[in-house]
């Protein structure tokens, strides 16, 4: 929840340019703006390359439901990806797996690529649950009719959002080739393989490159650090 009109679509225009500076570049850059800013940033990032998606959507494509954003809304103003299930949707509004599930199911049905998220506490970890808890999330968010081309999953250990700290780069591995290995049983060994993973949790410029280039580690999904774009594009560099 950052970011007015001038500020906003400055910001993502100053992406915009960067990408549009990068000659063949080998990585895949999105931004997902607040629901007041997805159509201007939408303008400001035409044709440079720099992808358009939302952080949050309802479950139904339309009705009474005073407030939400429909996925086909998104659609029809130049999205193609939306976030769902993001830690702080799980922790702030109380959204359970079920309801992220049928977000993404709705995600799809619009022909938007769902990114679901999952990610275990503080207590959790520190109660030995963090694989219990990822197999448990993961199971129960990504909807039928998922593959590699229309979800993307992201790992945010809670623990690590704005607080400064990073799991190890053993620790990030580990849950995601767990991540992947669970997958196999809802996708297929095939699709599994091919899903994106990002990882998300105070990325910075300074630990991008080690984290970016572990095996099960796709991307990542860039909070604080996107706001500002020099930040945000020296990450995308580590994805080189």
């Amino acid at each position: 929840m950052n970011g007015l009109s001038s500020d906003g679509i400055a910001l993502a225009g100053e992406v915009a340019s960067l990408l549009k500076s990068q000659a063949d570049p080998t990585f895949d850059l999105l931004v997902c703006p607040p629901f007041t800013l997805v159509s201007s940033v939408a303008d400001a990032v035409q044709g440079s390359g720099v992808a358009l998606g939302a952080q949050d959507c309802h479950t139904a494509e339309s009705g009474a439901n005073t407030g939400d954003i429909s996925a086909p809304m998104l659609a029809d103003l130049g999205c193609s990806y939306v976030i769902v299930g993001h830690s702080e949707r799980r922790a702030d509004h109380g959204e359970s797996d079920a309801l992220i599930k049928s977000k993404a199911a709705a995600a799809l049905k619009a022909g938007l690529i769902a990114i679901i998220c999952i990610g275990e506490t503080e207590a959790d970890r520190d109660a030995g649950k963090t694989f219990d808890v990822v197999k448990s999330q993961l199971a129960g968010s990504v909807p039928d009719g998922s593959t590699a081309a229309n979800i993307v999953v992201a790992y945010e250990p809670v623990w690590a959002i704005g607080t400064g700290r990073t799991p190890s780069a053993d620790e990030v591995q580990e849950v995601h080739a767990l991540m992947r290995s669970e997958l196999v049983s809802s996708i297929g060994q095939e699709e599994a393989q091919k899903c994106r993973l990002l990882y998300g949790g105070s990325v910075k410029p300074e630990n991008a490159p080690e984290l970016m280039t572990l095996p099960d580690v796709d991307g990542g999904l860039i909070g604080g650090a996107s706001l500002k774009s020099g930040d945000f594009w020296a990450i995308a560099q580590s994805c080189l």
